[in-house]
């Protein structure tokens, strides 16, 4: 791992922050997922975006898009504004944030409000993109054992 900053911000290397979760590392808190999720677009690492989506949304992502936007776009930053613990079974968190990046159009900024769910002591990102397709009744597909309308239904 390079010595340099790592890109989400802090003021450690990245291998004592983010590139320890690009290796192998489970995130504590739902913040640290998003800020290694912030980093894994700055340095290419898709399937690392890939494996920490919500697993029943894994499959319906656009992987070449995703690897597009982070390889043609200069990453300038990351501000986490908040973030929120929900609590629940299971557990949940809300984070907000700003990403800024430069691309062909010029200096872009994205502010977003993101959900997290933790499943089996590992943090997921909830993509709000990608449909869940599951009745009220019928089981939650984040693997909660809850039914949908109990546990990730509010998600999305």
């Amino acid at each position: 791992m390079p010595t340099s900053s790592c890109p989400c911000g802090s003021t450690l290397p990245l291998a004592d922050c983010c590139g320890r979760y690009h290796a192998g590392a489970l995130p504590e808190t739902a913040e640290a997922l998003m800020r290694s999720r912030y980093s894994a677009y700055v340095l290419g690492l898709i399937d690392y975006l890939v494996a920490t989506t919500l697993p029943v949304q894994q499959a319906a992502l656009e992987r070449e898009a995703m690897a597009a936007w982070s390889a043609q776009s200069r990453w300038l930053g990351l501000t986490v504004e908040e973030h929120q613990p929900l609590g629940g079974t299971p557990e949940r968190a809300r984070v907000t944030f700003t990403a800024r990046w430069q691309d062909a159009s010029g200096e872009q900024a994205h502010r977003e409000r993101s959900d997290f769910v933790r499943v089996d002591g590992r943090w997921y990102f909830v993509d709000p993109t990608v449909t869940l397709k599951a009745g009220r009744n019928d089981p939650c597909p984040c693997g909660s054992g809850q039914k949908f309308k109990k546990c990730c239904a509010a998600l999305l």
